[in-house]
């Protein structure tokens, strides 16, 4: 595409490839209906049958009129094999072909959104022309699978790697020792304080102000941010940090009662827990406005507004980091754009400098790059002028 967007039938390619390659489903496993893949993309049938038709062509598909797409066995698939080609958890690739060629790989917690999808995209594209072949594996936001990737991929012979770490308080120790050993290593999105990496992600500080200065032009005041993830990870604490310096700049008192982040949510039930405390929150009305720091969490907090028969902009306000639609055309939240294809892009080109620079770096002591991608703010239907009640 001319403006350099994913093609919304690759994104539907890249989510049912990786569903297959990380092992969610296996050889003989029925597919998402085409129905359930429109709702699911928000998309024409036509995008989806094109996308399936192209899975089937290169072998990844069985389509089997009026029953559905099943998957096939992973030598009917096309081979990844020219640069830039990923394989999930080395599904696809065997020891002996990977040694065969330069290899970088990619960890991350997974692809099922499309934050991660555009992040993957971006690295992939950057990787193209070099010579090297990217080779992705999923940690499924477990530290322990995170450490048997980085075993694996070392194992498979690979020149650098790029992880998008797990959340958790601490670095799993294989990272650790990558750091020690000063083997080719850039983190993205997530990194954790006092441990220098070479490090790619958005600005969280100014992503917060960006959220919380758009809603008080709108009126809101009690304005709320949501995170469901550990604190100490930096990329929670810069919009953590940001939400206050904001709110201190306009002149608002810091209330900690709106600073909702001791809490887990079971995204995978698709019943509302009524006893949950972001539920009670909401019902309560203790705040006018939301920033919500994951997409997951924008999409479940819309389910408990529409549960409690309340409407999304007319009653509350939300604005979440992570766009959860394929394109800005489909978008219903005001959301943080962070840019996750650069992010993505600048993070393989780092690597590839490190790559360059060979025994460079084993002579003197490191210098590590921490590049902050400015974020903007795009506005959509998520958010509106706060309406006075009375009472």
């Amino acid at each position: 595409m001319q403006d350099g967007r994913i093609p919304i039938y690759q994104i539907i390619q890249d989510f049912i490839k990786n569903q297959i390659t990380s092992g969610i489903l296996k050889p003989g496993d029925k597919i998402l209906t085409e129905k359930e893949l429109m709702e699911k993309f928000e998309v024409s049938r036509i995008t989806v049958s094109n996308a399936l038709s192209g899975l089937t062509k290169d072998g990844w598909l069985t389509r089997i009129q009026g029953k559905g797409s099943y998957v096939n066995e992973p030598e009917a698939a096309a081979p990844a094999s020219q640069p830039g080609a990923s394989a999930g958890n080395g599904a696809l690739q065997s020891k002996e072909q990977a040694e065969s060629r330069n290899v970088i790989g990619l960890i991350m917690p997974d692809l099922s959104d499309f934050f991660s999808m555009r992040m993957n995209n971006g690295i992939s594209k950057a990787l193209k022309k070099s010579g090297y072949n990217l080779v992705l594996m999923l940690s499924e936001n477990s530290k322990e699978r995170e450490a048997a990737a980085i075993r694996e991929l070392l194992r498979m012979g690979a020149s650098g790697l790029i992880i998008f770490p797990v959340d958790d308080e601490t670095y799993n120790e294989e990272i650790l020792r990558l750091k020690l050993e000063r083997f080719p290593l850039v983190i993205i999105d997530r990194y954790l304080s006092g441990i220098e990496t070479h490090f790619i992600g958005s600005d969280g500080v100014e992503a917060s102000r960006l959220a919380v200065n758009h809603l008080y032009k709108l009126g809101h005041r009690d304005i709320a941010i949501c995170s469901d993830v550990p604190l100490s990870t930096t990329s929670i604490e810069q919009r953590l940090s940001g939400y206050m310096k904001a709110m201190k700049e306009l002149g608002e008192m810091i209330n900690p009662a709106m600073m909702l982040t001791d809490f887990y949510v079971d995204y995978g039930k698709e019943e509302i827990d009524e006893r949950h405390p972001l539920f009670r929150y909401v019902k309560n009305g203790l705040a006018t406005a939301y920033i919500t720091l994951n997409g997951t969490m924008a999409l479940y907090l819309y389910r408990i507004v529409r549960h409690l028969g309340l409407e999304v902009s007319k009653d509350l306000s939300i604005v979440t980091f992570d766009n959860v639609s394929p394109s800005r055309e489909f978008n219903f939240f005001t959301y943080i754009d962070q840019h996750e294809e650069t992010v993505g892009r600048l993070a393989a080109e780092q690597l590839l400098e490190l790559l360059q620079r060979g025994g460079d770096q084993a002579q003197q002591e490191p210098k590590y790059r921490k590049v902050l991608v400015e974020p903007h703010l795009i506005p959509s239907q998520s958010t509106a002028p706060l309406q006075v009640r009375v009472k």
